[in-house]
């Protein structure tokens, strides 16, 4: 949905590190993972973090988990956590730390009941080309069972709870913490967006957040816009010419109402009846 683009920019500011995606944060509080019961880091959670896919995440090394938690008095997690991110910072000379995790747009009341001075930035787009997107991951991005069997009508409505999920809890935090991008906007006039975003993050406007591809792109065609690094590019997927006109109709069959709220043009301004009871029990079994 843009949030590796967005990450980019952002990143790109010389004041603000973002890390690619911790993952485990909410859940390991939510279910009190290598923690005590009223919120306290335990030696199982320096445990878990031990695998190498988290520690690169965050730039750590294991002897810096030890240093963290060692201390006369219990650690926190909200501390711990706080911790962690600094020492991403310094590592990367940056005062100021973010993470890009998409699936964190699920947990934001969670996020905020730890830190409630973190700001949240949301990047909405079109659910249709967020569809291309999953569909060619080859791989059930979802975690829905009904995916295997229609994985069109899945992502709708996958897409429509994670963004509702956003917007209303968003709009409980204030502008003061939340802050929404439309991708399309961001790719269509970024220096104007990115403007936008530093207001937010109480940062002044950095050029180099427009740059955040020099001398890292690859000139190689067989590679997607992502891995090849490419410069802020519109255009690069296009659910009118990519998705077929019944998976069209289908996503909007389930996530229509979500698209024009959110002004995005329909490709017809109806469904049939058919399509609208398909999305009704698709919608009961991923509900259930």
């Amino acid at each position: 949905s843009g949030t590796t683009l967005l990450r980019r920019i952002a990143d790109a500011h010389p004041q603000l590190a973002v890390a690619r995606g911790t993952r485990w944060i909410a859940r390991t509080w939510e279910f009190r993972r290598g923690l005590t019961e009223d919120g306290y880091v335990t030696p199982k959670l320096v445990e878990r973090l031990r695998d190498p896919f988290r520690l690169e995440r965050l730039a750590l090394e294991e002897e810096d988990l030890e240093r963290l938690l060692a201390r006369d008095a219990p650690v926190s997690f909200a501390d711990f956590v706080t911790a962690l991110y600094d020492h991403y910072g310094e590592r990367h000379g940056k005062s100021l730390v973010g993470d890009k995790t998409p699936g964190y747009v699920r947990y934001l009341p969670t996020l905020h009941g730890l830190w409630p001075w973190a700001k949240f930035v949301h990047i909405v787009r079109d659910g249709r080309d967020v569809c291309l997107s999953v569909l060619d991951w080859r791989k059930d991005a979802t975690g829905f069972s009904t995916f295997g069997g229609d994985p069109v009508t899945t992502t709708a409505l996958w897409w429509e709870w994670y963004v509702r999920l956003g917007l209303e809890t968003g709009g409980e935090l204030g502008p003061d913490l939340y802050h929404e991008v439309r991708y399309e906007s961001l790719v269509g006039r970024p220096g104007l967006e990115c403007e936008r975003l530093c207001a937010f993050l109480e940062l002044p406007f950095d050029e180099a957040m427009l740059r955040f591809h020099e001398g890292r792109t690859r000139d190689d065609p067989a590679l997607d816009a992502k891995r090849a690094w490419r410069p802020i590019t519109p255009g690069l997927r296009s659910w009118r010419t990519q998705l077929a006109r019944e998976e069209v109709l289908r996503f909007e069959a389930a996530a229509g109402d979500l698209l024009e709220e959110l002004g995005y043009e329909r490709l017809t301004s109806s469904t049939t009846t058919r399509a609208r009871e398909h999305a009704r029990r698709i919608r009961e079994i991923f509900a259930s």
